[in-house]
């Protein structure tokens, strides 16, 4: 038998303003700006710029300043009734006059980024193919490869699988061997390397294309095509024997091929990459070892509420109250002028949230601030600065998350700052992004001839007062980008 029971109970929710500030406090600057433009063109109330009364403030001079109140007296009193009062809206100068700024930090002058041009791989391959003269037919085939191409500059899909792409997207009916003939044309495209199917097949098209007819050119080409499996695990002694190549011929050929481009595509930073610019959301600067923090507000413009609503209230106010497209009219503005203080509020609690976090992580690894060294790291996770600020972890998590700042020896992303923690014989504990450091200028100063195993590494850093596992080890150098021993030797 059903029925129905009335209960109590308390349950949490947030409310608008502060989801939209959890929104805000996670974007990163160079994301505000596009956030503000959306919201300006929702919110018809929303606009840029300074009140009036703050440019004549910076006109008047000290003597001659007026309060804010008083800028208020000529405006008319309305009288609205219960249901639609709108008083807050129009007496609150903090939100009027808003102003986007770092604590104390001057605004610099916004200012144009002028971009590169460049042009894609796509369209530069396309300009070479033009040259060729080839039919329609083959311009199809080699259009199609070129498309088959991926970032690094490898065609990866099979040429049975382009070929059945060519015969249901394009129509055309081809064979392998027409493909493989017109993909040795587009192979001698530039840059150099380009369209290989596999690591291999890319140096062997340098190699030969390399304006070098000497001997050093010739082993470096018979290593690559005869030796590959050895050259890529670094079985010299292997290469050496096979080829009947002397000590230095072999080095010479192996230091050749090492200078090749492994990724001709540019996916890893060459020409026909399209760059991005790091927008730093902090900016550090040490002025005679004192460090000042501001934030970085050159894509946050100066918001404040447009004051022509308050004439349309003023008018309603004066009207037949019972007229109802005006009373719906009056219900729209008020909803905009809610929305307008609620994202002025939650951009202001953003700067603020931000820069006490921020002055906390300073605060915290101050000695790496002053000075940049990585060796004076303090372990720190995110509990740890929301304890010292009484903030939750998850404030922390998302200020930390794509924010970065701009200190003078470089710019860090704020995730770099956070790490756990190694003990040493004393019984202290050090940042794990010391030990890494350590570990880096262990394996730099290796012998190349005989690098040091992860064993090893291990001994050397228990020697110097880090207690670490060799699993640790291992990680640590994963995380570093550094192979293993046997791929770090060179001859």
């Amino acid at each position: 038998m059903l029925k129905q029971n009335l209960s109590t109970s308390i349950v949490q929710k947030l409310s608008p303003q502060q989801i939209q500030f959890i929104k805000l406090l996670q974007i990163p600057t160079a994301e505000l700006n596009t956030r503000i433009e959306e919201e300006l063109e929702i919110n018809p109330i929303l606009e840029e710029g300074r009140e009036e009364k703050e440019k004549e403030k910076d006109e008047m001079s000290n003597s001659e300043s007026e309060s804010t109140d008083d800028e208020y007296d000529d405006e008319p009193e309305i009288d609205m009734e219960e249901e639609i009062s709108i008083e807050d809206y129009l007496h609150e100068e903090e939100i009027n006059g808003y102003k986007m700024y770092g604590d104390g930090a001057t605004r610099e002058e916004d200012k144009e980024i002028p971009l590169p041009m460049s042009t894609t791989l796509n369209e530069s391959l396309l300009v070479q193919l033009g040259f060729l003269g080839m039919d329609e037919r083959q311009k199809m085939i080699a259009q199609q490869l070129i498309g088959s191409i991926d970032g690094d500059g490898y065609i990866r899909r099979p040429i049975e699988a382009i070929v059945n792409d060519l015969a249901f997207s394009q129509n055309v009916e081809t064979t392998d061997e027409e493909v493989e003939q017109i993909l040795k044309k587009v192979q001698y495209f530039d840059p150099p390397g380009i369209a290989a199917r596999d690591l291999q097949e890319c140096l062997m098209i340098q190699l030969k294309r390399r304006e070098d007819d000497s001997d050093i050119n010739e082993v470096a080409i018979r290593i690559v095509e005869n030796c590959f499996e050895e050259f890529t695990k670094k079985h010299y002694d292997k290469i050496k024997k096979k080829l009947d190549a002397t000590d230095d011929v072999l080095k010479r050929a192996v230091n050749t091929i090492t200078k090749l481009n492994p990724k001709p595509g540019g996916e890893s930073g060459g020409a026909f990459v399209q760059r991005q610019y790091i927008i730093p959301d902090f900016i550090l600067a040490n002025n005679n070892s004192k460090l000042e923090l501001s934030l970085n507000s050159r894509n946050a413009p100066e918001l404040r509420i447009n004051q022509t609503y308050a004439e349309m209230l003023d008018t309603y106010s004066k009207s037949d109250k019972k007229d109802k497209k005006i009373k719906e009219t009056v219900t729209f503005v008020k909803q905009k002028l809610d929305a307008a203080k609620w994202f002025i509020d939650a951009i202001k609690q953003r700067q603020q949230t931000l820069l006490k976090t921020m002055n906390a992580i300073i605060e915290y690894q101050y000695e790496f601030f002053l000075e940049g060294d990585e060796s004076k790291f303090k372990p720190m996770i995110l509990k740890d600065i929301a304890d010292k600020i009484s903030m939750d972890i998850s404030t922390i998590s998302r200020v930390a998350n794509s924010k970065s700042i701009q200190t003078d020896f470089g710019i860090y992303p704020l995730k770099y700052f956070f790490s756990e923690g190694i003990s040493t014989k004393t019984g202290e504990d050090v940042s794990s992004r010391e030990v890494k450091h350590v570990l880096k200028e262990l394996v730099n100063a290796e012998n190349k001839k005989k690098p040091l195993s992860d064993d090893k590494l291990e001994k050397l850093l228990k020697e110097k007062g880090y207690k670490i596992a060799r699993r640790t080890v291992a990680k640590y150098r994963e995380q570093l980008g550094i192979p293993v021993a046997r791929l770090r030797k060179k001859l």
